[in-house]
């Protein structure tokens, strides 16, 4: 089965505008998605990027003014400047990484945790803001929390963030699908036109 590697930063605003069309492109053509939540700012740290509170004023408004014409294309609303904007994502990335080997509803759990934060001013470092993003889904919000905070977890988190590194991920959101990277939900069409014509070539083979 074909898939796509899809890394992540919990904080990404991005990634919670691209969200619902890379569920789509994956039900469209049965591909699998590997979710796999990064430590962005390692990433940035070994790849030479520059967290946002360090970027001039200059890049900073210019991704603001990119924000706003994505919300009116896609009618998606969120807070360009949240009360709690990008806090630690560790806790939230390794709730998320336990509800994905529970095989739970990962691609919900996620995205919920992206609209607290970029739409309802909640702060996702939180464990009790995480725990109600699990309830609200009816996932077992308890047993995820408990194993999010074991070690192998821990390794896990570890393992997706020095894999980006080596796959050449240097942002959020970034799809990977054989071989060839994708950075951006901007570049979904691109996925979609690799996934397709891969697809194709498997099809028209047997």
């Amino acid at each position: 089965m074909n898939t796509i590697d899809y890394y992540f930063w919990i904080n990404s605003d991005w990634a919670y505008l691209g969200a619902d069309r890379l569920e789509g492109i994956a039900a469209r053509y049965d591909v699998k998605i590997n979710y796999k939540p990064v430590d962005l700012l390692d990433v940035y740290s070994r790849t030479g990027g520059i967290p946002l509170n360090l970027r001039s004023r200059e890049r900073q408004a210019y991704r603001e003014a990119e924000l706003k014409r994505w919300m009116r294309q896609l009618a998606i609303p969120i807070n360009i400047t949240p009360r709690h904007m990008c806090p630690n994502g560790d806790l939230a990335s390794r709730f998320t990484i336990a509800c994905d080997q529970l095989g739970l509803n990962v691609a919900a759990l996620y995205k919920l945790i992206l609209e607290a934060e970029w739409c309802h001013e909640q702060d996702i470092s939180d464990p009790g803001v995480l725990l109600a993003v699990a309830a609200k889904l009816h996932l077992p919000s308890e047993r995820i929390m408990q194993l999010a905070m074991t070690d192998d977890v821990g390794a896990v988190y570890r393992k997706y963030t020095d894999e980006a590194v080596g796959e050449g991920v240097f942002g959020s959101p970034w799809y990977a699908f054989r071989g060839e990277g994708f950075w951006g939900q901007d570049r979904l069409d691109f996925l979609e036109e690799a996934v397709a014509e891969a697809l194709a070539v498997r099809l028209n083979g047997f």
